[in-house]
């Protein structure tokens, strides 16, 4: 009786790990693998020269798990890796500004960036203890290569200049899709990985004024008398025509008119501190200091949507990505990392707040997400990035994604403060442009900034390992280290609505965007 029932035991466990084993993944992933996914992992399977390990992998989806081990974010340091933070401020930004001066001298047809996009560009607070600080790309692609074969990229390297942000698309163009894989092995962490040379100056606290989120009824929908909310050139603005109503059929709130008459004031004064001599003075307050500087440019892509409907998206790139821990065990690791948050404009007036978090994102009215500033400045959105995953949100503290229980988890701190205005690449693009290598142009604060990476079609970072690699693992369908992602032209620029999905409304409270309720 008693081996009976240890028997039992035992066949019960198995029984559970067979089921979580088959229907995990599957939940986390309801979208049944096509044809071609399902050949192109059988072939990854294969890449592990050992037996058990393939079958073990194929029927209990516990693959590379002698691999597993501890995965700490930084590397113990040897005594010659110390290294002096320098932020060279002042030399850097008379480059800038000597560059600005000419101001378009390659092509007087060039767009300038509107004063508006910098004066409510975001503030991004990075966290606290984070391992991986923001990264210039120019500077990644001196520690990545094409993953073509030793013989196959001598020869390509040969016949043209060095890889870099000016020919970066030529890979693409001539060779098809690529991946630009570290030169170092990313296990030993090298420092370029972590780019603490980029980490923001100090940003002064004093006579600064922090707005926080609006935490009122989520029906609050005030100022929605125009479509800005899903706009494109096929899809112009108009008028909302009938003013009992709002987006979506909801009915009028209760004091709508009065927050229509206040909205109107705060345009009017909006308007008024736009003023050309309001703006000289704006200029001089805000001239380029050390405050939220970062040696790592934001990029800054401008997409007009026609109608007077500009979308400013602000693109932070990180050399890595360090994936969370489920039970002890790390996953989602990746070489390159790209970010971003996108602001609306309707006519220079601020409507919506776009953050690219974990499960297609968010969008938030612009009256519901914090803000910075002091009475002499216009109100700044405030952006907190997760430590190592670096996703965007609207709110410090803990942001639980995909598994139950808070067992997966982004987290998000008032860390240093980034002023990516400060330092940025700024381009406009023009999404209808018909030739994949067109649509692209440098602003006029910047005339001579490259194109081509932009137009690049493959990664920024390493191939998913094989499970020949021992870096790798993959346990009930999660990967130790995944694939590096696209860059920012393959982030649907040309989106009619604010978020990056087609499932998206603009969620007016801070509360109502912490139930999760991006879905329709």
């Amino acid at each position: 009786m008693y081996n009976f029932r240890r028997w039992t035991i035992v066949a019960v466990v198995v029984g559970v790990v067979v089921f979580l084993a088959t229907f995990l993944p599957q939940a986390l992933n309801p979208v049944p693998p096509s044809k071609e996914k399902r050949e192109a992992d059988q072939a990854w399977i294969n890449t592990s020269p050992h037996w058990l390990d393939r079958q073990a992998c194929r029927w209990f989806s516990l693959c590379g798990l002698l691999h597993v081990r501890r995965d700490p974010p930084e590397k113990p340091k040897h005594e010659d890796d110390g290294h002096e933070l320098r932020l060279e401020l002042r030399q850097v930004l008379d480059e800038e500004l000597s560059v600005i001066s000419k101001g378009g001298h390659k092509d007087n047809k060039l767009r300038g960036i509107p004063d508006y996009v910098l004066n409510y560009a975001p503030l991004v607070h990075l966290y606290s203890k984070e391992f991986f600080w923001p990264s210039d790309i120019a500077d990644h692609m001196k520690h990545v290569m094409p993953d073509l074969g030793e013989d196959k990229w001598q020869q390509f390297n040969n016949e043209s200049q060095p890889i870099g942000l000016s020919n970066l698309n030529e890979l693409s163009s001539k060779l098809g899709f690529v991946h630009l894989n570290s030169k170092d092995d990313v296990e030993s962490r090298p420092e370029w990985l972590h780019s603490k040379n980029n980490i923001p100056a100090a940003f002064s606290d004093e006579d600064d004024e922090v707005e926080g989120p609006d935490d009122s009824e989520p029906d609050r929908r005030s100022g929605e008398d125009t479509t800005w909310y899903e706009v494109d050139r096929d899809h112009p603005l108009h008028r909302i025509s009938d003013p009992r109503k709002l987006p979506g059929g909801m009915p009028k709130p209760i004091g709508f008119a009065k927050r229509s008459r206040d909205l109107k004031s705060r345009q009017q004064e909006q308007q008024r501190l736009l003023s050309q001599e309001a703006q000289d003075k704006l200029n001089r307050l805000n001239k380029p200091d050390e405050s939220g500087y970062s040696r790592a440019p934001a990029t800054l892509v401008l997409v007009d949507k026609g109608s007077g409907i500009i979308d400013a998206f602000w693109f932070f790139f990180y050399a890595y990505n360090l994936g969370q821990t489920v039970l002890g065990t790390r996953y989602g690791n990746h070489v390159g990392d790209w970010e971003h948050c996108m602001i609306r404009f309707e006519s220079g007036v601020p409507r919506a707040v776009f953050f690219s978090e974990h499960e297609g994102g968010q969008a938030y009215a612009w009256h519901a997400v914090e803000k910075r500033g002091n009475e002499t400045q216009i109100q700044r959105p405030v952006i907190y990035s997760a430590v190592g995953s670096h996703a965007m949100y609207a709110t410090p503290g803990n942001h639980p994604y995909v598994l139950p229980f808070g067992m997966l988890k982004d987290v998000t701190d008032r860390g240093p403060l980034w002023d990516p205005s400060k330092n940025l690449r700024g381009y406009w693009y023009d999404y209808a442009a018909t030739k994949d290598d067109e649509g692209l142009e440098p602003a006029k604060e910047n005339p001579d900034e490259p194109t081509s990476w932009f137009h690049y079609k493959g990664t920024w970072g390493d191939k998913l390992y094989g499970l020949d690699d021992v870096r790798q693992w993959r346990l009930f369908g999660q990967y130790h280290y995944v694939t590096g992602p696209q860059g920012p032209k393959f982030k649907n620029l040309g989106r009619e609505k604010v978020c990056q999905t087609w499932r998206c409304r603009i969620i007016h409270s801070i509360a109502e965007g912490k139930k999760g309720s991006w879905h329709s």
